[in-house]
């Protein structure tokens, strides 16, 4: 079994990808939010929580094992993941995203009245923001991890950082990792859960398509550092101390 009901989301997240797959399609929050047993995130979203135990262990059993166990890996090569894959997915999706959400709320707002109200604000916020987070990541965050990593390989001291502890620029990460998950929320409410009008373009539909895949990644990316690369990082401090 994967688990207990007392187990946390983001624990039971953290060591199977099969499990991230069903919280996903249940829309059970297992990155910013998953710091909470499952039952509870289960009761919140209406679902038996013995059942869903069940269904992810069902979904364990089945599926193939991960190419890579990140709770495992050096943590310079699930930086190195997470910069490649997910900040690349990141700078090469944003900018058609924001090109697509001009585009279809002005035709469609001068066309059919109010559409996607709000849109465009929460978005080229949550934008904003993403752009900074992982330029402070890949500046400095991430590279203090790397070093830390070979310092403490090498039985040599830590390495001296501006940011005194780890701890410090990694509540900051989370943060705003948190700011993250609210403007998505918002984008699915503003959206109705990325729900396509009969007389959609497809213009449109590819909007809605894009920013649905924009949450199911930015959710794996966040469950990474959040649940995985924080917690081992700061671990990782205290034994070179």
């Amino acid at each position: 079994m994967l688990g207990t009901q007392e187990k946390t989301v983001s624990e039971i997240a953290a060591g199977s990808l099969a499990a991230v797959r069903v919280f996903e399609r249940l829309g059970i929050d297992y990155c910013c939010g998953g710091k909470r047993p499952l039952a509870e995130a289960c009761r919140e979203k209406g679902y038996d929580p013995a059942a869903v135990l069940n269904e992810l262990d069902s979904a364990a059993a089945a599926g193939t094992a991960p190419s890579r166990d990140w709770n495992q890996a050096p943590l310079k090569e699930l930086v190195e993941h997470i910069v490649t894959t997910h900040h690349a997915y990141l700078n090469r999706e944003l900018a058609p995203l924001s090109a697509r959400i001009e585009k279809v709320y002005k035709i469609y707002n001068e066309k059919y009245g109010p559409t996607l109200t709000g849109l465009p604000a929460v978005f080229f916020g949550l934008r904003s923001e993403l752009e900074m987070h992982m330029r402070k990541e890949e500046m400095i965050l991430f590279p203090a991890i790397a070093a830390y990593e070979v310092a403490v390989e090498a039985g040599s001291p830590l390495p001296q950082t501006p940011f005194g502890t780890v701890a410090n620029p990694i509540h900051m990460m989370e943060a705003e990792h948190d700011g993250a998950g609210n403007a998505l929320a918002d984008i699915r409410r503003i959206t109705a859960n990325y729900a396509v009008p009969e007389y959609a373009c497809v213009t449109y539909r590819s909007l809605m398509a894009g920013l649905q895949e924009l949450e199911q990644d930015l959710h794996l990316h966040i469950h990474l550092e959040n649940n995985i690369l924080f917690p081992r990082a700061i671990t990782l401090e205290n034994s070179g101390r």
